[in-house]
């Protein structure tokens, strides 16, 4: 859908830093691809658990009566590793860790890392890219 342009966008990453092992809630580096794009046609700010929508919309009740979740709003594009033995296999493949770009409440902050491994971005950002991109769109996280 794209003409190849390079696209940027203020992002949040992991609490935890970069890092690719399986359950170290880093956001791993290196050379991805759009597995999947889930959400179209969600209305913004449409709550995902399990890559599937709750039913819910994220408010700031909501976000109240469940202050411990970890928020995954609007659209979800799934990231798969493109480098065997960094980002792709065995303990450190991005598909297996569940590794997403998505939405976020628009009251967290971006640039500040957050997340337990995903790309966090502001919901109308995310809506915006969603559309813009397909499956096999190339994604490189970096530093």
């Amino acid at each position: 859908m794209d003409d190849g342009a390079l696209l940027t966008y203020p992002v949040s990453t992991a609490a935890n830093g970069p890092g690719e092992a399986n359950g170290s809630g880093c956001t791993p580096r290196g050379e991805h691809y759009i597995r999947a794009c889930i959400g179209a046609g969600a209305p913004r700010c449409t709550v995902f658990r399990g890559r599937r929508p709750t039913g819910e919309i994220h408010t700031p009740e909501l976000a109240s009566a469940c202050p411990d979740r970890d928020w995954i709003l609007s659209r979800i594009l799934w990231l798969c590793g493109r480098e065997p033995g960094r980002n792709r296999g065995g303990d450190v493949d991005s598909m297996r860790r569940y590794i997403y770009i998505h939405g976020t409440p628009d009251t967290e902050p971006m640039g500040t890392p957050a997340s337990h491994g995903c790309v966090r971005m502001r919901n109308d950002d995310v809506i915006a890219l969603f559309e813009r991109v397909l499956p096999g769109t190339a994604v490189t996280i970096t530093e």
